[in-house]
């Protein structure tokens, strides 16, 4: 059988720049296209040249990359040329192979929006297209509004999209832009648009996520017939974003009957590199990743009931779709109290913790997993601290050091500039092959901020550990979370910390306590003694 080509088109760089909170450097749009293009996307939407400096500079700068670069702007205005139209000759200047110029297609926003006449527009959009043409460019036209337009008045929705075929547009692309159409209303626009006439294999389809359906609106619509995917990674995009293309691509690669039906630029060998690509956005973004992402969320192929994880061990197909290491994630057996034997020997094992059936310690791990639970820590999330937990059960667990004391203050003074500012500093005392060094360390950066008290307690916890404290130079902490778990005066905190080191590995710790810096001290504790067992310091 031979399968069909579908194409996909990235807008992370120019739709998902225009979530709420996003703003890319050049440096990092130029690492992020790179990413796209190892990762085997056909198009990468660069943004808007001549809208703002950053953009306008990466197309100055653009990566040399096998997918076509392409830069977007907007059909010409009324009552000029497409040659004498200075956005359009931004757009043109950015030297890509691509272009992409977004145009009405609903009747409402031409007469509206623009305020000027229906002719008036479908002659931009022809001129506009058949601009880029003449210029040995290849057209895609972004039909805006189009579900929305089509609803209110078919017939010119169509002539909108025809002027751009007729033009020579290589692709229109249809745009649910307002985001509220349903799956069941694309695929029944999309099969109506193709029986009008509008080739399948010269269709786009673009959607929002304001209804939660991006994904399903975008499938319903290659079901239906089009042959182009647009979206970004993690589904950025304004408002509720855009369809996500984690999610979006390994479908098509591994669920039937598109992996069957379908060819995309994405290879099995790219695919196991998805998870990486989407923490790196998040990374470069300084946010959380989202633990409940489809295929590459950390929790996607996380299995906490003592049912499912026994299952799990007989053949992992009982719980899950797919194996995580196709997208590069990873199986986790999390620790609760609802968790059985099975979830606990599978955890200790993956831990590198050998534990015979029946051996009498994993009741008592699994008792004082329940009795701390209760007390307000979470192991669920806090693999690190779980297994030191464990390793102090079986007796594996060496002292490094011991903290004898630890103190912190915290000072409003005057700078030199006369302005009031805070000042954290911390004071620890620990014993480390038996002599005791005390460390004092202040959370003042260099830019003379405060980075508060966990940021002092770590400098000083870390400064003078002797041997150990080489081993932990290149480790930091990537977030810090907050919970109160009791409310009112007898209020108790727990504390996560996210803690990685310069191998990429990542490990969760937890802390619980009614005062926030002794949570804190608690949870970066287990994160330093974590670390300095895996890297094979243990006595």
């Amino acid at each position: 059988m031979t399968r069909e080509k579908l194409y996909l088109y990235d807008t992370t760089l120019r739709d998902g720049q225009q979530t709420q909170g996003v703003q890319f450097s050049t440096p990092e749009k130029i690492q992020i296209a790179k990413a796209l293009d190892v990762l085997g996307l056909d198009y990468i939407e660069g943004g808007w040249p001549g809208a703002n400096p950053t953009d306008s500079a990466f197309f100055d700068e653009m990566p040399k990359t096998r997918a076509r670069l392409t830069a977007f702007g907007m059909t010409k205005r009324a009552g000029r040329s497409a040659a004498n139209d200075d956005v359009l000759a931004a757009v043109m200047n950015a030297g890509t192979q691509s272009v992409c110029l977004v145009g009405k297609a609903h009747d409402y926003h031409v007469t509206t929006a623009l305020g000027i006449t229906l002719d008036e527009n479908l002659e931009n959009i022809r001129a506009s297209i058949a601009h880029i043409v003449a210029q040995g460019r290849e057209a895609l036209y972004d039909a805006e509004h189009f579900f929305d337009g089509y609803k209110d008045n078919p017939d010119y929705a169509l002539a909108a999209c025809r002027a751009a075929l007729e033009a020579g547009a290589r692709w229109v692309v249809l745009c649910d832009t307002n985001g509220g159409v349903l799956p069941s209303e694309v695929g029944r626009i999309v099969g109506e648009v193709i029986g009008a006439g509008l080739p399948g294999d010269h269709l786009g389809i673009h959607t929002h996520n304001d209804t939660e359906n991006a994904v399903a609106c975008s499938m319903a619509a290659v079901d239906a017939g089009v042959r182009q995917l647009q979206g970004t990674l993690n589904g950025l995009g304004e408002r509720c974003g855009n369809a996500n293309l984690t999610t979006l691509i390994p479908t098509l690669l591994l669920k039937q009957p598109y992996a069957s039906l379908f060819e995309i630029g994405v290879g099995r060998d790219a695919l196991s590199g998805l998870t990486q690509v989407s923490r790196m956005l998040d990374d470069i973004l300084n946010r959380v990743p989202m633990r409940q992402a489809p295929y590459v969320g950390a929790s996607a192929f996380a299995h906490k009931a003592g049912l499912h994880a026994s299952a799990i061990l007989k053949d992992p197909s009982t719980y899950e779709h797919i194996a995580p290491e196709l997208v590069g994630n990873a199986r986790i057996i999390p620790m609760s109290n609802q968790a059985g034997q099975s979830n606990l020997r599978r955890r200790l094992t993956e831990a590198g913790l050998s534990v015979e059936k029946g051996d009498p310690a994993l009741a008592r791990i699994l008792e004082r997993i329940k009795v701390r639970e209760d007390e307000g820590y979470s192991y669920d999330t806090a693999q690190g601290s779980f297994e030191l937990l464990a390793r102090d059960e079986l007796g594996q667990l060496p002292e490094f050091f011991e903290v004898k004391r630890y103190k912190v203050t915290i000072e409003r003074r005057k700078n030199k500039y006369n302005k009031m500012v805070s000042l954290s500093e911390a004071v620890v005392v620990v014993k480390v092959d038996g002599e005791k060094r005390l460390s004092v360390s202040e959370s003042m950066d260099e830019t003379g901020t405060d980075r508060g008290p966990v940021n002092a307690l770590a400098k000083a916890l870390t400064k003078d550990l002797g041997r150990y404290s080489q081993v932990l130079a290149d480790m930091h902490l990537v977030d810090f979370k907050v919970r109160i778990t009791q409310g009112g005066t007898e209020a108790v905190t727990r504390v996560i910390i996210d803690s990685e080191d310069a191998t990429g590995r990542r490990w969760s710790t937890v802390g619980v306590s009614p005062n926030i810096i002794d949570a804190s001290f608690e949870a970066l504790l287990d994160a330093i003694r974590w670390k300095l067992i895996h890297h094979g310091e243990a006595r």
